[in-house]
C-alpha cells in the first residue's frame, strides 16, 4: 500500500484494542484483521489515548449512520474511503444497499477478508476524481460517510467530489471530518501518520465556503468525544483524555460535520 492508504491501519489499531478490552466499540472483524494485518506501531500512532479517540469517532460515525438508517431506510450507504472498516456489519439498522470504497489496493485487500453479497458491495473508487461518481448506483436518497478522508484531499477536491455527490442524488445526508487549516499546520510537526509513513494533509478553514455552490448546507457539528463514550474509560482515566481531547485546543484542530442536501 502506499504512505496514505497505510494510514488506515492506526483506526484500525485502535478499533482491535477497545473491542479487546469490551469498551467503546464491539469490533471482531477489527481483532481479527489486526492479528493478521497488524504491524509494529511506533510512537503517538501506538498511543492508547489515540486508541481510544479513533474508536470513540467510529462509534459517533457508527450511532450517525444507525439514525440516518432509521430515518432513511431506503437509502443507499456510501462508505468512501472505507478503508479495513467493517462499519457494514457493525450498524443495527438494516440497509437495502451498501457500497464501501477506496482505491483498488485497498479494496483487494478488503476482499480476503469479506464477501459481496445482494446487499453489501466493494467497489474501487478513488475520491479525488469525482468523474468516478457516475460508476456508483441510482438512488433517490444516499447517507455518505466520509471518515479520516477529507484530510488527504484538497479543499477543490472534497468540494467537487461532494458536488458530483449532490448532483448524482436527489437527497443526500454526509458526515465528514477535517483537519482545520491550523491543524493541518501543526500536524507538521506532531502527527500520527508520519509514524505510518504519511507526511501531507489539508485543512478546511470555513466549511461553508468550502460547500459554497455545492447545493449542500451545513447542518451541525458533532462531538468526537460524547460524555456517555468517554465514561467508559477506567475512571483514571478519563480525566487525562478529556484534558487531551475534550478542549477548546483540540476544537481548533479537528472538526466533524453533519452535510445535507
Amino acid at each position: 500500500m502506499n504512505e496514505v492508504n497505510r494510514t488506515l491501519y492506526i483506526p484500525l489499531y485502535g478499533k482491535a484494542l477497545v473491542s479487546r478490552r469490551n469498551m467503546i466499540l464491539e469490533d471482531p472483524d477489527a481483532e481479527r484483521i489486526w492479528a493478521a494485518e497488524g504491524f509494529a506501531m511506533h510512537g503517538k500512532a501506538k498511543s492508547v489515548w489515540l486508541a481510544y479517540n479513533m474508536a470513540m469517532r467510529a462509534r459517533v460515525f457508527d450511532d450517525w449512520t444507525d439514525e440516518m438508517l432509521r430515518q432513511h431506510p431506503d437509502a443507499l450507504v456510501l462508505h468512501i474511503g472505507c478503508g479495513l472498516d467493517s462499519r457494514f456489519r457493525r450498524v443495527r439498522q438494516p440497509y437495502v444497499s451498501w457500497y464501501d470504497c477506496d482505491l483498488e489496493d485497498v479494496i483487494r485487500v478488503r476482499r480476503e477478508y469479506w464477501d459481496e453479497n445482494d446487499r453489501y458491495h466493494m467497489t474501487a473508487l478513488d475520491a479525488s476524481d469525482p468523474a468516478q461518481i457516475s460508476q456508483l448506483p441510482e438512488r433517490p436518497a444516499v447517507i455518505v460517510i466520509m471518515e479520516g478522508l477529507s484530510m488527504y484531499l484538497t479543499n477543490p477536491q472534497v468540494h467537487d467530489l461532494l458536488s458530483a455527490l449532490h448532483r448524482k442524488y436527489a437527497e443526500m445526508h454526509v458526515l465528514m471530518d477535517v483537519y482545520t487549516r491550523f491543524g493541518a499546520d501543526a500536524s507538521k510537526f506532531k502527527n500520527p501518520i508520519h509514524d505510518v509513513g504519511a507526511s501531507r494533509v489539508y485543512g478546511i478553514s470555513d466549511i461553508n465556503a468550502l460547500i459554497s455552490g455545492t447545493g449542500i448546507r451545513l447542518k451541525m457539528e458533532h462531538s468526537f468525544t460524547p460524555e456517555f463514550l468517554i465514561n467508559e474509560l477506567r475512571p483514571s482515566e478519563q480525566r487525562l483524555f478529556r484534558l487531551m481531547f475534550v478542549n477548546r485546543m483540540y476544537g481548533k484542530i479537528y472538526r466533524l460535520f453533519e452535510l445535507e442536501g
